[in-house]
């Protein structure tokens, strides 16, 4: 029989690894209204809708428990966290939700181990942001010639933060002009990030060696609690 002493070591250890709330609280995922269908999901949480910093962690589901694979300081826009539905476009905010997460890209090559589909950065890769183009919120390699360059991102140009990087499927399946583009989960710039979510390189990697695409891996964006708390969506 086990001390009390030994017995709480290993409560408190066995609730570290399951990501659960001291206290008996169930893993965040399992708090969630939706967690897209899959057996991976990603994590990114900010104390208040103001917030520019919080949390990203990632999930694999285990016997049908929701297990922590990692986690990682990260970035919010520099206007904070906006609900999704409601998001406009050049508002430096990043949208809360659930989303897919279509493919991964990079300046770099693919850390090794990487499965999912890895679209490499070349000198005529864009993404496009410009509203009337039939090429927005799309990857576009060459510049479709109704993308303006000065309403586009040149991925090239951002060394640093697309080393490494995953589109996060904010209005991607059916895009709704003004309400934004060229939403990644990217490596850290300088600071706050104009919408999009960062963490530091090597977590990033860690990110594309874990992510399955046979396990639909998605990413929840929200805070804590209030109007766009994670666990509502």
């Amino acid at each position: 029989m086990r001390s009390p002493a030994v017995a709480t070591v290993v409560v408190s250890a066995s609730l570290l690894v399951l990501g659960a709330v001291p206290g008996g609280g169930r893993p965040l995922p399992a708090r969630m209204a939706d967690t897209g269908g899959g057996t991976q999901l990603i994590t990114a949480v900010a104390a208040r809708a103001d917030s520019t910093t919080g949390t990203l962690t990632w999930w694999d589901l285990r016997n049908e428990q929701w297990v922590r694979a990692g986690s990682a300081k990260a970035r919010f826009g520099a206007n904070g966290l906006v609900e999704g539905a409601s998001r406009k476009q050049g508002t430096s905010t990043t949208p809360t939700g659930l989303y897919h997460l279509p493919y991964a890209f990079g300046i770099k090559g693919a850390p090794g181990g990487t499965t999912y589909k890895y679209r490499p950065v070349r000198e005529g890769s864009w993404w496009c942001q410009d509203n009337a183009s039939r090429s927005y919120n799309r990857w576009s390699e060459p510049r479709a010639g109704d993308c303006r360059a000065a309403e586009s991102e040149h991925l090239i140009t951002y060394e640093k933060q697309y080393a490494h990087a995953m589109v996060i499927g904010f209005n991607y399946t059916e895009p709704v002009r003004g309400r934004g583009a060229g939403i990644f989960l990217h490596v850290h710039g300088r600071g706050a990030t104009a919408g999009c979510v960062s963490v530091p390189a090597d977590a990033m990697r860690r990110i594309l060696r874990w992510a399955r695409p046979d396990d639909h891996p998605h990413i929840a964006i929200g805070t804590t609690s209030g109007r766009t708390a994670i666990t509502r969506y």
